[in-house]
């Protein structure tokens, strides 16, 4: 059983989990500095990490189906990439659909017990914000195909997430926090980003377009990258400059050079997907690693890794911040 369910987190790309936890734990310690209801957070976190792995499948699903559609679709060819790690499970038999829409419902249905309790304690404010994140869940997959990906996370994780869990834990509504999600929001999208630059080619044959294969190559795509980090960077001085938080979230300065490292990684992927970038201990954490070397996905992995942990790593340096500036 609990093999199985290791499995079903692995399918549900588990490691993207962070994004989520992080951008909550930014919001969480700025409640908690208003005051706000702890054990109502956590069931947000809790409903809001379900809804998140459920979205991941669904996204899976509709892919699937859109793949068993096209005539030109080659079940080997497609299994032999090891660029392509998702549907893999479905392709290859591991999962069924109806599993796979058994396990979707399971997850949507904890996300909205967690919403139902939170509106029992909270009131009808909660609904907006569930109603927004379930729209954006079950438009995903669409979306994704018409270059609004980028901005659909952006709303999820910025004024639904934020705005969402600080409702829940001070039943007030705050413009400051949406300001104060720009930062983490941003770095998160670039987690995104990344990936649709990596599958420039897979995602022009599959029909989808997204902001990177608008660009007329993987390399000229970076240039909106190279935007997200800089942006990413000086929104921090702006949350400041709105008397949002103090000097002390400027520690999140400190990540730039992985920044810099995950660009110049970029720019080595664009000219040879194959090529690896030397392992280093700041690249930790990157798990499973010996798994992803014998199916030979280190490469593309490599970078989804670097972008997550750019993430953590800006993230805890924002809510260490913030932490520091309240005991000030």
């Amino acid at each position: 059983m609990l093999n199985r369910i290791l499995k079903i987190l692995e399918y549900s790309r588990y490691f993207s989990l962070p994004m989520t936890v992080l951008s909550w734990l930014i919001i969480f310690v700025y409640s908690v500095s208003a005051s706000g209801n702890k054990f109502y957070g956590l069931i947000a976190l809790a409903g809001i990490c379900f809804v998140h792995l459920g979205t991941n499948l669904l996204d899976d699903f509709f892919d699937y189906k859109y793949l068993m559609k096209r005539l030109d679709f080659d079940k080997e060819s497609y299994l032999k990439n090891s660029q392509k790690t998702k549907c893999r499970y479905l392709i290859s038999g591991l999962l069924s659909e109806t599993q796979l829409l058994s396990i979707i419902c399971v997850f949507f249905a904890i996300g909205s017990l967690c919403g139902l309790y939170l509106f029992l304690k909270c009131g009808i404010g909660i609904i907006y914000f569930a109603l927004a994140g379930a729209l954006i869940a079950l438009l995903y997959p669409l979306c994704s195909r018409v270059c609004m990906s980028e901005i659909m996370v952006a709303l999820a994780y910025g004024p639904v997430l934020f705005g969402g869990v600080y409702y829940v834990m001070t039943n007030t509504y705050s413009k400051e926090v949406l300001i104060l999600s720009i930062p983490s929001t941003i770095i998160t999208v670039v987690l995104l980003y990344i990936h649709t630059v990596m599958d420039y080619e897979f995602d022009l044959n599959e029909g989808k377009k997204t902001i990177a294969n608008r660009f007329d190559s993987q390399l000229d795509s970076l240039v909106v990258l190279k935007a997200l980090l800089i942006t990413a960077y000086l929104s921090v001085i702006f949350v400041c400059i709105q008397d949002i938080a103090d000097w002390q979230v400027f520690l999140v300065f400190l990540t730039i050079p992985l920044a810099v490292d995950l660009y110049k990684s970029m720019l080595m992927f664009s000219n040879n997907p194959e090529d690896m970038p030397a392992k280093r201990w700041y690249h930790f954490p990157m798990e499973n690693w010996e798994k992803l070397q014998e199916r030979n996905e280190t490469p593309f992995m490599m970078r989804m890794y670097q972008s997550r942990n750019l993430m953590i790593y800006f993230s805890l340096f924002m809510t260490l911040g913030l932490i520091f500036s309240l005991l000030v």
